[in-house]
């Protein structure tokens, strides 16, 4: 069935309608909406199933493009007339979603056509609002920048990114901040998955999603922790569904009963922040039953054995009294899991932002390593990541601990990309501070995070490791109000010398503050206003093309990046193997040179006409397992998922299931990685008797280097221009890719072949442990399950034990007695300001509020539908609607995290833009001004999940 389309840019007369004409409507060259009635009443009229009159004699032209709701990665055919983006249709022949939408990507076109969207640069100038041209804003942008790096170093400059970006974006924005000479740039990978990348890149080799959606069918068992797809991924639901179908079993481990959880054979709603006593309380059941896949363990684990004493710990009577769940509910869970295999493990932030963060993913991993569910179809650890392109974006190294492809911020790091850029590493070290903060160079010293930057403004300088606190920071499609402490990043918003917000919306980052001067505006385009490539969240890379040209006066975000290179002095290095057209550098030629060094992860095979080709003919692979159905593409996988070895050339198809050892490496197979050497106090690594098919070492090996090469008598296999590329180096290293090729042909995966890993030595807790969340209603718990020590994690302080101590010193448990959790809706995404700025989708959800069990709000005279404060253990308040349900147990609350635009009860001031006001046509309070102090001591991810708050009748 076709979508209808919408009429809000077509007289009903005909379309008649050309881009010149959008634009001067618009208001963009009358300084004015001029046509307020086709933009603006048209588009939020009650929706009616009425067609478009569309003048039959007008071209249309059809683009394939990418749904930017999540990051499932579902295809949609864009038809486009005379320049203006005039209707959709979701892509039925597409591999992922066969024509399968959620409301957001219904609504698409309006993300790009909205009335909402900033169209010109602005500055905020004496508590006003300033117009201002590209040039200007460039130069006072540029000014203040070099002024701050004069006075305080370039550590002062804070960049935050964003998942938003193209593939070719992120890459770009890391290299520009490395240009830069700092470390301080981050993500929203920080607040969603960083501990998910952590963990699971710390117990098998890489921190990804190991299978894929479609996968899911073939599943025998599903088990979601902190998952819910029917709202956060909903065109995944259609795997799932296809799966319980065909007869898989469906556990929901979630403190609320979800959509997810409706479809459930087994839910179980423990207490939050209790997964790992959960998961030990499963694996203690295994164990004692002998359930566990030995053959596997003694082959492809290193540890188990230590992890069976300390799940031992954990009897049912022990596990059922921590989580607040029955027996039974617990042996349930395991036995489901045990008799349906191969299962897979889903988990999402659910799991991912608590203290424990790291532990949490690493006590999922354990579970399947004990079931001998991985590398296997159907099985795996399925990680729905949340924004269309987070996976990408955490790829190519826009976080504050690595360069692109996971290399560190080690001096070989430094080099590699040195290499790889056609620079010289002496000029690349001289843009970084030179001195030594508490023992540490800035340049190889992880920097902010960005769930913490407001800390780097207002924690006392002589506690940071850099030379001053952060001055100014770009807000770069990143929505401030999905961290927690709202009340103290407004105080560093307000501290700071200047805001930039790069954005096709204003986002909260530049209503916040009290200031009256210095936030800068500066409209980018949306993706579908650009082209380029993005990664979903099993791996796949799409190439995005573009719809229109950018609406309005925004720009794409490689040319703004260029123009302010430009203004600072860089713009020759960022771009020296870039070619660059009328200020905007080309796509491919970033891809090419993303290709060219990202030999850690095999994203060095796909380049730009492989992906195109593959975006081109969608309908040629297969929706049951991504494989191309015959073809030209025969073997391939969709998208090419990483690791696609070596170069283009050498057509890898691509990785469907990570370290499936019953293919050969050339095939996509391969085995867990040997990334943690050969050896730990005396006890192997790698692995026994297990190989990749047709692998030549048939045992373990270890990462291949240019004298393994020679030890094995490989290296004359070499051709001459690739022995002088690799010599010295290892497989991560040579840019030459021929250890890599090498490798492969004699069936090897570069990487080595080693065991899974149990425990982490390097990490506070090398086993997962459970520690009670530092906001816990249990005090009973805290002697036995203490927080961690304070600590300093990288160039912060960061508490544990201060805090958690005060919950019993100020009887905070008390005080604030229900635990909040938060969580996501189907109809919004992220921060949602794009999509709270869609009307068809701020109709569907017009309010922010909290959801509350029957029990408490009787206790509290709350009915359903009541305004109502609710405060945090820290201070914070909000003002929002109670949803009296019994989705939630009593003494459990559960929130949204997508409104912003009031702050404790005030609404904030959004500018406007062309005559029209920027201000989303849905807003509401953010939960995470209620919402408290607590991070993940490897990844600084936020604890979200588990908290304590108090509710009263407004």
């Amino acid at each position: 069935m076709k979508l209808t389309k919408t009429s809000t840019l077509v007289p009903a007369t005909g379309l008649g309608l050309n881009r010149r004409q959008f634009l001067k409507n618009a208001g963009v060259t009358t300084g004015g909406i001029a046509a307020a009635s086709m933009l603006g009443t048209g588009m939020i009229r009650k929706a009616e199933a009425a067609t478009a009159q569309v003048d039959p004699n007008t071209p249309t032209e059809i683009k394939r493009t990418i749904c930017s709701g999540c990051a499932v990665g579902c295809g949609l055919y864009a038809e486009v007339q005379n320049g203006v983006w005039t209707g959709q249709e979701p892509a039925f022949d597409h591999p992922i979603n066969r024509g399968g939408h959620c409301a957001k990507g219904a609504g698409l076109r309006e993300h790009g056509h909205s009335i909402k969207r900033i169209k010109y640069p602005m500055k905020l100038e004496g508590g006003k609002w300033k117009k201002l041209s590209w040039d200007d804003a460039i130069n006072q942008v540029g000014d203040l920048m070099l002024q701050i790096r004069e006075e305080s170093g370039p550590d002062s400059i804070y960049f935050m990114g964003s998942a938003k970006f193209s593939n070719e974006g992120c890459y770009l924005y890391r290299k520009f901040a490395a240009m830069w000479g700092t470390n301080n740039i981050d993500h929203s990978a920080r607040i969603c998955h960083s501990t998910t990348v952590a963990g699971v890149a710390n117990t098998w080799g890489y921190g990804a999603m190991t299978n894929s959606m479609n996968d899911m069918r073939n599943a025998k068992a599903m088990f979601f922790i902190g998952s819910n797809p029917a709202e956060a991924h909903p065109v995944a639901m259609q795997h799932v569904l296809t799966a319980k179908e065909r007869g898989a079993k469906m556990i929901v481990i979630d403190p609320r009963f979800s959509r997810t959880a409706a479809h459930a054979d087994h839910h179980v709603g423990i207490r939050p922040g209790t997964d790992i006593p959960f998961i030990y309380g499963m694996l203690n059941v295994i164990f004692e039953n002998g359930w566990q896949d030995q053959t596997f363990i003694d082959s492809r684990v290193w540890g188990m054995d230590d992890i069976r004493q300390e799940a031992a710990k954990w009897p049912l009577a022990e596990a059922a009294r921590v989580c607040e769940v029955s027996e039974e509910d617990i042996y349930t869970a395991a036995k489901l899991m045990h008799e349906n295999r191969p299962g897979t493990v889903v988990w999402c932030m659910g799991g991912t932002q608590h203290t424990v963060g790291n532990a949490n993913t690493r006590a999922y991993c354990l579970l399947q390593l004990a079931l001998g569910n991985m590398g296997v179809s159907g099985g795996g650890t399925n990680i729905l990541r949340g924004h269309d392109n987070v996976q990408g974006a955490t790829d190519l190294g826009l976080l504050f601990d690595t360069l692109p492809g996971y290399y560190g911020l080690t001096t070989g790091a430094w080099n590699h990309w040195a290499h790889v850029w056609d620079l010289d590493i002496n000029w690349v070290n001289s843009r970084f501070d030179q001195g030594e903060y508490l023992g540490k160079k800035p340049q190889t010293t992880p920097g902010m995070p960005c769930s913490r930057w407001y800390d780097g403004v207002l924690e006392d300088k002589s506690n940071l490791t850099q030379r001053d606190n952060i001055r100014m920071s770009f807000f770069w499609g990143q929505s401030i109000n999905t961290g927690t402490r709202s009340r103290d990043q407004r105080e560093a918003l307000d501290k700071m010398d200047a805001i930039v917000v790069v954005d096709p919306y204003p986002t909260i980052a530049a209503v916040l503050s009290h200031r009256k001067d210095n936030v800068f505006i500066l409209p980018a385009c949306t993706q579908f206003e650009a082209e380029g490539s993005l990664s979903n969240t099993n791996r796949s890379q799409q190439w995005r093309q573009q719809v229109v040209q950018p609406l309005f006066e925004s720009k794409n975000d490689l040319e703004i990046m260029y123009l302010l290179a430009k203004k600072l002095g860089f713009a020759e290095q960022l771009t020296k193997r870039i070619k660059v057209v009328n200020n905007l550098p080309v796509a491919e030629d970033i891809t090419r040179e993303i290709n060219r060094g990202m030999w850690t992860i095999g994203m060095t095979g796909q380049s730009p006409e492989r992906l195109k080709a593959h975006t081109m003919n969608w309908g040629k692979f297969s929706n049951d397992d991504l494989s191309a159905i015959g073809s030209e593409f025969a073997g391939e996988t969709y998208g090419l998922p990483w690791p696609c070895w070596g170069t283009p050339e050498q057509k890898h198809p691509g990785t469907h299931i990570l370290y499936d050892t019953s293919k050969h490496v050339l095939n996509g197979g391969g085995n867990f990685r040997a990334r943690y050497g050969v050896e730990h106090n005396g006890e192997n690594l790698l692995a026994e008797g297990t190989f990749s098919k047709g692998s030549e070492l048939e045992d373990g090996y270890p990462e291949f280097t240019a004298d393994m090469l020679k030890q094995l008598g490989w290296w004359d296999e070499l051709t001459a221009d690739e022995k002088a590329s690799a010599e010295g180096k290892n497989w991560k290293t040579d840019i030459s890719g021929g250890i890599v090729r090498v490798a492969m042909k004699h069936g090897c995966i570069p990487f080595g072949n080693a065991k899974a890993r149990c425990k982490v030595w390097t990490f506070p807790d090398p086993m997962p442990v459970h520690r009670e969340p530092i906001y816990t209603p249990r005090r009973d718990l805290i002697k036995q399950y203490p927080t961690y020590n304070d600590m300093r994690v990288h160039r912060l302080p960061t508490l544990y034990k201060t805090l958690q101590d005060k919950v019993i010193s100020d009887n905070l448990d008390k005080k604030y007695p229900l635990a909040v959790t938060s969580g996501r809706l189907v109809e919004y995404e992220g921060g949602g300001e794009e999509s709270r700025s869609n009307p068809w989708l701020a109709e569907l959800q017009q309010e922010m509020f909290v959801e509350i069990n029957p029990a408490d709000a009787a206790d509290r005279d709350i009915r359903d539908g009541d305004t109502v404060w609710l405060e945090g253990a820290e201070g914070g308040r909000i003002k929002i609607k109670a949803l009296v349900t019994p989705r939630v147990k009593p003494g459990v609350t559960w929130m949204p995290f997508h409104f912003a635009g009031v702050m404790e009860g005030v609404d904030l001031v959004y500018p406007e833009s062309g005559g029209i006001s920027s201000k989303p046509y849905t807003v509401g309070e953010s939960c995470n001004t209620a919402l408290t102090y607590g991070y993940d001591p490897v990844t600084q991810m936020q604890e979200t999940k588990a908290s304590l708050c108090q509710i009263v009748k407004a």
